[in-house]
């Protein structure tokens, strides 16, 4: 876990040996009993500085004997500040009382806070009436101090109902079979609707609590994806950037559609904001530790084997996306509209897996409602459809949003057509390129890719040497039909989907 990223996620963390020297300044260990992480019966908890240690006793009364009942453990800034606790015995009213420390390490092992085994219900006497000015001036502090705890009460409930009816969009109580969990997470998931909606919604908050950072292994524009631990189970965590808020509210939403949940699309599994000192906005799915198609490719040449699995993985994705699923709870059509090998995960098992919805939109046939932000020019410049770089595409239209989806899917199939080895095994596959690397910039423009695209009409070339290959020779008519500069003319995803089943579905995985 990075030290950087400890606060964001919760108040109270409890961390296994190999991180306490990392935290010994950010975090205050306490001796813990009754109130232990993971059901233990004693040990160690740990708290972030500001919180406190504590011990608390209670007087206990049992077959006519009464006795004191002591526990021990650990307390958050924000739980302080609500039990007034600022390192003094704090007396109530049934018998307990609670004492605290922050000064050292299992500083509370050795309090000793007071009790009383006989609760006094009389009522305190202020005196003679010389005594009334205190008392008038302790009844309007008292109460000015209640008005404000109810003036933050407010407020806080305000935030977390807000926040809870996000997290219901899309929560419903069927269960289907497309899911892909695996570990501490199926029984949670078993919990759930199974519709796409994640975890249970109080389950998803438990978890971005005790999640622990490992390492950061991608950055983009939105922000970064950090790869974490729950309960020693890897798991991806997407934090976004404050500007990218309105993309995290939209992926939130479209990974909660109802019936979402996909074999070839990224499993949710929480959603979340965090605010201490800054607020974060967190996405949490499962982890590929292949990384994208892009990184993917970089290192690895396809057989032909494999390049179908592949390939035929991610038109199944994409159809699921573009279906509309007709039900009592059904699933609308939705286009992603920024396919790219960038947002393409690939799987332990060979397959691919579609991420990354920000820019995603849904199509509700009933009303004939399609939710499309201002600025038609979406995605990424270099996979952009002519229809979007010449801004012809009609944007209220959500047909238009699926076939420029295809045509992005055709440069993506050449980027991974390219690195399948052909012919005589012993040759090496061509370099790693991205579409249209040999005719506009790295970082193209959108007139650089105007120019390419839609005025010289160009495409990326096709290799002679893929006719000598079924695979290849299918991909290349599926590519030529995608990227076609009449949209009409497009293959859909069903359709590429279903020509690729046809060919040898017993092709066995064999990455070269």
């Amino acid at each position: 876990m990075s030290d950087s990223w400890n606060s964001g996620f919760g108040s109270v963390y409890f961390l296994n040996e190999s991180h306490a020297e990392e935290l010994v300044q950010t975090v205050r260990r306490c001796y813990c009993e009754g109130h232990c992480p993971n059901g233990q019966s004693n040990g160690t908890c740990e708290v972030k500085l500001g919180g406190m240690c504590f011990t608390d006793v209670e007087a206990y009364v049992e077959d006519g004997e009464e006795y004191p009942v002591r526990q021990y453990g650990c307390l958050p800034p924000v739980e302080g500040t609500i039990m007034q606790c600022k390192g003094y015995l704090v007396p109530h009213k049934n018998g307990k009382s609670i004492q605290c420390c922050d000064d050292s390490d299992f500083c509370n092992k050795n309090l000793k806070p007071m009790y009383s085994l006989k609760p006094t219900t009389d009522v305190p006497t202020f005196g003679t009436p010389d005594n009334l000015p205190y008392i008038v001036l302790l009844t309007s502090v008292t109460f000015c101090l209640s008005l404000f705890l109810l003036a933050i009460a407010f407020v806080y409930i305000k935030y977390r109902k807000k926040e809870a009816n996000l997290y219901a969009k899309g929560y419903a109580s069927e269960k289907y079979p497309n899911m892909e969990i695996h570990g501490p997470l199926t029984s949670l998931i078993e919990q759930s609707s199974g519709s796409g909606s994640g975890l249970p919604i109080l389950v998803q908050r438990t978890i971005s609590k005790q999640i622990q950072m490992v390492k950061q292994v991608g950055k983009g524009r939105y922000g970064e994806v950090w790869q974490a631990r729950w309960r020693g189970e890897k798991v991806a965590v997407k934090i976004f950037l404050t500007t990218e808020e309105q993309s995290w509210f939209r992926e939130t939403e479209i990974y909660q559609t109802v019936l979402m949940r996909h074999e070839n699309i990224l499993s949710f599994i929480a959603a979340d904001i965090k605010g201490s000192g800054w607020t974060q906005m967190l996405l949490i799915t499962d982890y590929h530790e292949n990384g994208s198609l892009y990184d993917y490719l970089q290192d690895h040449c396809l057989d032909p084997g494999s390049l179908l699995i592949m390939a035929k993985s991610v038109a199944s994705g994409l159809s699921h996306l573009h279906t509309e699923i007709f039900s009592t709870r059904g699933k609308p059509a939705i286009a992603h509209r920024d396919i790219k090998s960038k947002n393409i995960l690939v799987k332990r098992n060979g397959e691919c897996c579609i991420a990354d919805f920000g820019l995603a939109v849904k199509y509700l046939s009933d009303t004939n409602e399609i939710d499309v932000p201002p600025n038609v020019r979406s995605g990424t410049r270099r996979y952009m459809a002519p229809e979007i770089l010449d801004k012809s595409i009609n944007s209220l239209e959500f047909e238009a949003h699926k076939k420029s989806d295809m045509y992005a899917l055709s440069l993506v199939y050449w980027e991974m057509a390219r690195r399948c080895v052909t012919g005589d095994k012993l040759k090496s596959a061509d370099e790693y390129a991205v579409p249209y690397y040999d005719c506009v910039p790295s970082d193209p423009s959108f007139e650089d890719m105007l120019q390419a695209v839609c005025i010289k009409k160009i495409r990326p070339q096709i290799p002679q040497k893929w006719e000598n290959d079924e695979v290849l020779k299918t991909l290349s008519k599926i590519m030529q039909e995608c990227w076609h500069g009449n949209p009409d003319v497009r293959l859909t995803s069903l359709r590429v989907k279903k020509t690729l089943t046809k060919l040898d579905p017993d092709v066995s995985i064999k990455i070269v």
